[in-house]
């Protein structure tokens, strides 16, 4: 019997679940999404419950798979979307019901009180925390004390999402470094909770868990809850990782000067170094990495997939409809009317802040726009400028991760955007680099749980097993004849990025009387 390990990737809209061999083959795998909601503005907050009724769900169906044998599962670790705020009593128990998500932006007023005491040029410089100050754990805690005094009152502790599923299943209160790292009170090069931002906060630094190795082994499944899970007695739970460390880790981006690109509603670029690439203007966001010494650096945008799949929703419905009556991919078909566009789009750029920007993009009243537009364009260049300019808006982000550290001359693509071969071919051109999809795709965060398992039972003894895992499927190289095109469309797009910053805050007056 070989010995396998369950992994979880705990994400905004469901769970992904897959049982992994040794050899890094996955067995089975499963998908079970669950609800956000949105309960006012800025208010994003999902139920922990959910969340455990996911897991278990997710289990289920995978032990039920003729390839999956229960016995044979000796760990179970867990990559959990980033930035929770879940307050316990002091038994450790939920206190309530809807906690917020990452992308909760609620706690303004709280983090604008914050910066009066602390520098904001010199928090970010300490904890590397480049997201909008409100998203971060210390100010989602400032407004539970400001809001919800009674159920402050009771909280001892604060922990994350990945963190709340090991609890449920050892009992024990922990977190990795790479989690901790988003809290907004983590010093990033001592390794440790700052205790100077935590006294800033108003806060108890017993409110932040004790930190543990993201291969620690935090202890053993509860009996009662393998018994309703369907485990053997036995099976260890690794401490796990923030799902950015996690992807970047499955994603064969954990030594120096390494770099993938994740396409999904939102898109990203990580770099891994063993130093964390700050920078006051760009602001990257930056993570202590799952792997010993080293750190994630990351520049983003938020609507990348969002804003295609408005664009094709709002504009294109009919190619959706056609192709799901004709049994077609429809997506397949959408690239393939994209295709009908020469590059460039016939000068049509499309900016894809549809739902607000990073800092460095101008922040959340920042949006997007097409630019150019003329009588000549038609519905292939309007979704070809939308593919190319979310391509182009991470090509500014690469740009500067390329100002502050080598980055090799090959990037690892993965998400739902990597499928495409025509997209890839649109990132290889814009980025001006080689393009690889691995068979890696989808899987990434949850192999790099898996992979923190493995080292943590000592089936591995590091990492570099993922790398011989990352078979390419496909590789596509910039084109010599569209070179030109983009480096205009580069020129041009910058501009038109700016003149949205420019517009913004006219645009946030407008849709202030307007709404």
């Amino acid at each position: 019997m070989v010995d396998t390990v369950a992994a979880f990737d705990l994400g905004t809209g469901g769970v992904k679940a897959a049982i992994f061999r040794p050899d890094g083959t996955c067995i089975a795998e499963e998908v079970v999404s669950y609800k956000t909601f949105y309960p006012s503005s800025s208010h994003h907050e999902q139920r922990p419950e959910d969340w455990w009724d996911a897991i278990c769900a997710s289990l289920k169906t995978l032990l039920s798979n003729p390839a999956v044998d229960a016995a044979s599962i000796r760990a179970i670790a867990i990559s959990g979307h980033s930035l929770g705020c879940i307050p316990l009593d002091e038994t450790g128990a939920l206190l309530q019901e809807f906690v917020p998500l990452w992308s909760d932006g609620r706690a303004v007023a709280e983090a604008e009180d914050f910066f009066t005491r602390v520098d904001p040029d010199a928090w970010y410089r300490k904890t590397g925390n480049g997201f909008p100050a409100p998203l971060y754990t210390v100010f989602k805690a400032i407004w539970l004390r400001r809001n919800a005094p009674d159920i402050f009152a009771r909280t001892r502790t604060i922990i994350g999402t990945k963190d709340y599923i090991n609890l449920r299943l050892t009992g024990r209160v922990a977190t990795d470094p790479s989690y901790a790292s988003g809290t907004g009170v983590y010093d990033l090069k001592a390794g440790r909770y700052a205790p100077e931002l935590i006294e800033a906060a108003g806060l108890s630094p017993d409110f932040f868990p004790a930190i543990v190795a993201s291969t620690a082994i935090l202890g053993e499944v509860l009996p009662d809850v393998a018994k309703q899970l369907g485990l053997p007695p036995g099976v260890k739970v690794v401490a796990g990782g923030v799902d950015n460390s996690c992807m970047a880790l499955g994603g064969r981006t954990f030594l120096e000067g390494d770099a993938y690109a994740s396409m999904g509603s939102s898109s990203w670029i990580t770099v891994s170094s063993s130093e964390p690439l700050l920078d006051d203007r760009v602001r990257p966001f930056v993570f202590a990495h799952v792997a010993p010494g080293m750190f994630i650096s990351a520049t983003s945008i938020f609507s990348s997939g969002t804003s295609v799949n408005w664009v094709t929703d709002t504009l294109l419905p009919d190619v959706k409809q056609a192709a799901k009556a004709a049994g077609l991919d429809v997506h397949d078909e959408l690239f393939r009317l994209a295709g009908e566009a020469p590059a460039g789009a016939r000068g049509l750029i499309f900016v894809p802040t549809l739902g607000g920007g990073t800092s460095f993009e101008g922040g959340p009243a920042v949006r997007g726009g097409f630019v150019g537009l003329d009588l000549q364009h038609g519905r292939a260049d309007i979704l070809r400028a939308t593919l190319e300019g979310v391509a182009l808006g991470l090509r500014v982000a690469l740009d500067e991760l390329r100002r502050m550290t080598a980055i090799g001359s090959e990037m690892i693509i993965v998400g739902g955007g990597a499928r495409s071969a025509f997209w890839r071919q649109v990132f290889s051109d814009v980025f001006d680099c080689t393009i690889v999809k691995t068979k890696i795709d989808q899987q990434a965060a949850a192999l790099g749980a898996a992979a923190l398992a493995f080292v943590g039972m000592g089936l591995w003894t590091d990492f570099l097993p993922i790398r011989a895992l990352h078979v390419a499927e496909g590789r596509s190289e910039p084109l010599a004849e569209t070179r030109a095109v983009y480096q205009a469309a580069l020129v041009a797009y910058r501009q038109a990025a700016e003149q949205q910053q420019a517009l913004s805050g006219a645009l946030a007056a407008l849709r202030e009387v307007a709404s």
